[in-house]
């Protein structure tokens, strides 16, 4: 897990009183220098689209409902966007790619990626008729497949397979830039993150767009121990009829101290990525409570770790002198190893023991809450 570092440049601060003085709708967040990538995750209500801005270049991942197209290309307006060279749809349903139709006929459009399977709905017909009508051919990239991008690359770690389940059909990317790392998971549910993990690719990450709008189905254990997110960020509608997101996964989350940024809760949020930290437009509003308002998530509503607003993806130093005969527990997945089971970092119920210097020879490292 990355340490979180404390120093707040001036710059940073200058850019957050700006945020909060200007509505987001007229504010214009560009990624400035070699290294610097902007991630907007724009609040769609119950859907959901990321812009990613670096290097001169535009990554569109899915675009919202059809509700919220014209939203989504005043959005990308006000960031100057003129071409798009990737536009990713995760998969098919109407609340990810409804907007994205509109953005193909309002901006020149370079590449547009998607998993390979045949969606029976009219708005599914209509995308593909629409981008043949632009010349554009949608493009199927395989898992593992990795793709420049502006000042760094993005990486597909799933679908590894086309199921009858239109979420775990999700086409899932890691966009990394220097050593900052994002991953977007669209739908995904269990049996692709199963799927992922079991490839073997490092999926570790500074910041997880939580799965499915934060269901149930998704962001398991298992993923999480996978993943080690410095942050999560969820998108979701306010009062939505599917009560996203879940008190499980919420409690997953606060169990493990992750910070939570909602877009039920903050609307949208931007994160800038220099290589090394990653600053955002506000502080993670750390509600851990269930989209159920029937419910009353067991983490409570303001839980979590303390704010800090830079991030660095340095690891803990083990101390030299300690006794490496010390038992320490281990995950059935994951990178760290823990002082007790139940730290909060990891599945307890999958955890075993082995000494320190055995985890250590196997590759594993300490966790930044233990240790």
């Amino acid at each position: 897990m990355k340490r979180q570092n404390k120093l707040i440049s001036l710059l940073l601060s200058l850019f957050l009183l700006m945020f909060t003085l200007i509505p987001q709708s007229a504010l214009t967040v560009k990624a400035e220098g070699n290294s610097e990538m902007a991630v907007h995750f724009i609040d769609v209500g119950q859907g959901n689209a990321i812009l990613v801005q670096s290097g001169g270049q535009n990554l569109l991942y899915d675009g919202g409902d059809q509700s919220h197209a014209d939203l989504i290309i005043s959005y990308l307006q006000e960031q100057n966007v003129e071409n798009i060279d990737y536009m990713i749809a995760s998969h098919y349903d109407e609340d990810h790619i409804g907007g994205l139709v509109p953005c193909i006929d309002n901006f020149s459009v370079s590449n547009i990626f998607g998993p390979d399977y045949v969606h029976t709905s009219n708005l599914f017909n209509n995308f593909m008729n629409t981008a043949t009508a632009n010349a554009i051919i949608v493009q199927y990239p395989s898992v593992g497949e990795t793709f420049d991008f502006g000042t760094g690359s993005f990486t597909v770690l799933a679908p590894n397979g086309i199921s009858q389940n239109s979420n775990d059909n999700s086409l899932v990317i890691k966009l990394e830039n220097g050593s900052n790392s994002f991953i977007f998971t669209g739908d995904a549910e269990e049996t692709s993150e199963q799927d992922m993990i079991s490839t073997g690719m490092n999926l570790d990450c500074d910041v997880l767009s939580v799965g499915h709008h934060g269901s149930a189905s998704s962001t398991t254990w298992d993923f999480l121990e996978a993943t080690s997110p410095s942050y999560a960020v969820i998108s979701c509608g306010i009062n939505n009829q599917y009560n996203h997101p879940s008190a499980d996964t919420m409690g997953r989350l606060s169990d493990m101290g992750i910070p939570v940024f909602r877009t039920d809760k903050q609307g949208t949020i931007i994160a800038v990525s220099d290589g090394t930290n990653i600053s955002w437009s506000q502080e993670p509003c750390n509600d851990y409570s269930s989209g159920d308002s029937s419910i009353n998530a067991s983490a409570g509503g303001t839980g979590g770790n303390s704010w800090q607003e830079e991030t660095t993806t340095s690891d803990p130093v083990p101390d030299n002198n300690a006794d490496l005969g010390t038992m320490v527990w281990i995950p059935a997945t994951g990178e760290k190893y823990h002082s007790i089971p139940n730290c909060g970092k990891m599945n307890p119920d999958t955890a075993r023991q082995v000494s320190r210097s055995e985890a250590e020879t196997m590759g594993y490292g300490p966790c930044s809450k233990c240790y």
